[in-house]
């Protein structure tokens, strides 16, 4: 391997890759023209070591437990920034000045409400249907509504406009969900909130009055939507990319990057917190009794929301928003079964050396399961209020392929079904 190129020897044959380095000092062989020079492709089940484009959005170091946004730490846009701050940032590629947020705010307050007629598609879902199942359909809807976003080759203002306009319904559709589920009559937009409060507002507040939003509430909102914006290429950002690469308009793409957040093993990870909580309240509430059925190899049950997939150390985003989460469980002052067995877990699984030899520490899910728990929200909706935050990201990862001109995805694959065979007629099959 030299400094710019590393030899693939296949046979006798000898194929000259390029080594890709990235600002961070991450090395990648660009594989882009195996195919085409030897017939061969390279197979990565899940794609778990192969890099689907580069991109500028969204640093992450698993092994450090660094997570940036164009440079930024999550660190300090979580405890500096607002979320409008973060969404600005994520699609523009830069923090904006007073100005710029201003322009930015009073842009997305001029779009916050939606159509009336989207009521009647909410009358058309059967009772009791998924949350997220209303979301990715209202989504979609959007372009309906909106046919001027069906344009493939959109300027950038008329592309802006597209963001602008689902930025600012999001939070509403995220609200008018909430509360066709309690049956509740809908509270309209208040532009004179900022964005977070104006949700809260519409989710918990009522026709006749204005909800009084708790600055800490409103504070761990806040930080909650920061930390999900973006998350680097995971599934349901890939997924974006992908559907985005066939020139589908914004509202698709999104709808599709909701339905592959739905997953439990993506974006349903909090609501499985909570679940299991119930599950050892049920059982009687002996938290050590499932702290040592998660240490025994031999029985199937799991810790939810410890550990991470990507992350091998800390989820920087947990030690974020964990002292959030114990500011709003103290202000709230919430006698919640539930909760209590939640916070004993995390302190016997912190203080067990086997979790911590692990790095099982509690993740960004285990907390923020908690926090919504303590607001009221149905787990149900905990992965539309994840897709609420995660939005932004989408977006940006969206507007970038688009920006770039990237080709339309088509994965490979190894056929490992019946080679050819003679078609056999009727009359003559056993």
């Amino acid at each position: 391997m030299s400094e710019n190129n590393a030899i693939l020897k296949i046979g006798e044959e000898e194929l000259s890759i390029p080594i890709i380095t990235g600002s961070e000092n991450e090395h990648a062989l660009d594989i882009s023209k195996l195919r085409g020079s030897t017939g061969y492709v390279t197979l990565d089940v899940g794609f778990k070591n192969t890099g689907s484009t580069k991109s500028a959005i969204t640093y992450l170091d698993g092994e450090q437990g660094i997570l940036r946004h164009r440079g930024y730490s999550i660190e300090d846009l979580a405890s500096k920034a607002s979320y409008l701050e973060v969404t600005y940032l994520l699609i523009n590629g830069k923090l904006p000045n007073q100005a710029e947020l201003d322009t930015f705010d009073h842009d997305i307050r001029m779009h916050t409400l939606v159509n009336t007629d989207m009521e009647n598609i909410f009358h058309s879902f059967p009772t009791g249907s998924h949350p997220m199942g209303q979301l990715m359909c209202l989504v979609s809807s959007l372009s309906a509504f909106y046919p001027g976003s069906l344009n493939t080759h959109p300027t950038p203002e008329r592309q802006l406009k597209t963001i602008t306009r689902l930025l600012a319904k999001m939070p509403t559709i995220c609200a008018m969900i909430y509360k066709k589920k309690w049956g509740h009559p809908l509270v309209y937009p208040n532009n004179s909130l900022d964005y977070v409060s104006n949700f809260l507002n519409m989710t918990f507040g009522q026709v006749t009055m204005n909800y009084e939003t708790d600055p800490v509430v409103a504070d761990a909102m806040n930080k909650l939507l920061i930390l999900h914006a973006d998350h680097e290429q995971n599934c349901s950002a890939s997924t974006v990319r992908l559907v985005g690469s066939s020139h589908a308009n914004l509202y698709s793409s999104i709808a599709a990057g909701i339905a592959a957040l739905w997953g439990p093993l993506h974006g349903g990870a909090n609501q499985q917190v909570i679940e299991m909580l119930e599950k050892i309240k049920a059982d009687g509430g002996n938290v050590q009794k499932f702290i040592d059925k998660a240490k025994d190899k031999n029985d199937t049950f799991r810790l939810m929301g410890f550990g991470h997939r990507v992350y091998k150390n800390f989820d920087p985003r947990a030690r974020i928003i964990k002292k959030s989460c114990d500011e709003v469980l103290a202000k709230l002052g919430i006698h919640d079964p539930i909760l209590d067995i939640a916070k004993e877990l995390e302190e016997a699984a912190l203080n067990d050396p086997y979790f911590a030899e692990r790095k099982l520490y509690p993740n960004v899910d285990f907390y923020s399961g908690i926090i919504y728990r303590a607001l009221g929200f149905p787990t149900e909706m905990f992965t539309v209020l994840f897709a609420l935050g995660r939005l932004p990201g989408w977006m940006a990862q969206w507007k970038e392929m688009r920006t770039e001109g990237q080709p339309i995805g088509r994965p490979r694959q190894i056929y490992t079904g019946e080679p050819a065979r003679d078609f056999i007629p009727m009359k003559m099959r056993s």
